[in-house]
């Protein structure tokens, strides 16, 4: 696929750390000849092993339990990974299906299904499709009930390179990231890890040595930072892809900086601390209740002076770009009515805001 870049500044993406992100998951060639697990002989790779070795790998014992869920997802324009959400769903990445209306989908143990995409969220970046039969072998994986610790162990599982049933080992290298999404905007609590993600694996699980998904495989930067869609948002998303096809994301209408100590003492703040209003949407929600900045030249340089300072929302401090974010995207919903706790004039105060549904499509950086 086209590696993705962002380039905007960083107040004008509410976080936008400039990653050129490539997406990871699109295979483009449909014909290459398939392998077998036991053909990958990479270091960092590791097919099924014989059975007098799966007691000795916590490796082998999470690859056995899990490969039967995995499949291959081909569409008329690529093919990446996919694993079975439920009895009769397949998750995979939006921008592994694309635009297509329907997906080849092949099981480990050979057998091929077509089936309807029945939901699609180019926001997050996840695609259900519905195969119209399902080995008894797939069963639904399990998700990680608690976000993963930095520094734990992690495997992917896919088919990188149409090399079927792949896996790569690793471990968290951080949490609560934002990465590029189809959609233009950024994905919120996505999971960092060094293990090895290449054009294929996009759409596959990434799970940790108990067996279960900590975040659908999404994208990867570089030979040693890949990133997955983590388990807390894909449950938020995919149920309301099976039951209506689309999901709305919440929505504010803001641009923000992070407070650093240059922004802080443009506005005779003592405390770095909180997120600066730079600008609102006309007529979004956040216009007339939250009052934007406007960029002025300090000491030679234009920054931001006057705005609205986000220090919470119901009582959650707001850091980061990420803070809020993660917030919006796992604890509201469109049409909730947040408590904004801001800092106007010097003086701290609580505001309503009303978030709307997230438009179809980012025309401007404002989250």
């Amino acid at each position: 696929m086209t590696p993705e870049t962002s380039t905007r500044r960083r107040f004008l993406a509410l976080g936008g750390t400039a990653l050129a992100s490539a997406i990871a998951g699109c295979s483009m060639s449909l014909s290459a000849p398939e392998s077998s697990p036991e053909e990958s002989s990479s270091p960092s790779a590791a097919g099924e092993s014989p059975e007098t070795d799966t007691a000795e790998s916590p490796y082998t014992r999470v690859y056995r339990e899990t490969i039967p869920s995995v499949t291959t997802v081909q569409t008329t324009t690529g093919q990446g990974t996919g694993f079975q959400y439920d009895e009769g769903h397949v998750v995979t990445n939006a921008h592994v299906v694309g635009t297509a209306s329907e997906a080849q989908v092949r099981f480990h143990d050979g057998t091929w299904a077509s089936g309807p995409v029945v939901g699609t969220d180019p926001h997050s970046d996840l695609a259900v499709i519905e195969p119209g039969t399902v080995p008894d072998s797939a069963a639904p994986l399990t998700f990680g009930d608690q976000p993963p610790t930095i520094g734990r162990e992690v495997v992917v599982i896919g088919n990188p390179y149409n090399l079927d049933g792949s896996v790569t080992s690793g471990i968290v290298s951080g949490t609560d990231r934002l990465i590029p999404s189809p959609a233009g905007y950024q994905i919120p609590d996505a999971i960092q890890t060094d293990a090895a993600v290449n054009p294929g694996n996009s759409g596959g699980p990434l799970m940790d040595l108990d067996g279960s998904v900590v975040g659908v495989v999404n994208s990867k930067q570089g030979d040693s930072i890949a990133f997955g869609i983590s388990a807390a948002l894909t449950q938020r998303v995919v149920p309301a892809l099976i039951d209506t096809g689309s999901y709305e994301h919440a929505y504010m209408g803001v641009s923000l900086e992070t407070m650093a100590p240059a922004v802080a003492a443009a506005n005779d703040l003592d405390d770095p601390r909180g997120l600066l209003v730079v600008q609102t949407v006309q007529g979004g929600p956040a216009d007339s209740v939250l009052r934007a900045s406007s960029l002025e030249y300090v000491d030679g340089a234009r920054v931001p002076v006057g705005g609205d300072v986000i220090r919470a929302i119901e009582g959650t401090p707001m850091e980061t770009f990420e803070d809020l974010a993660s917030y919006l995207a796992l604890e509201t919903r469109p049409g909730d009515t947040i408590a904004v706790t801001i800092l106007r004039d010097g003086d701290e105060r609580t505001v309503e805001v009303t978030l709307d549904a997230r438009p179809d499509r980012s025309t401007s950086p404002l989250r």
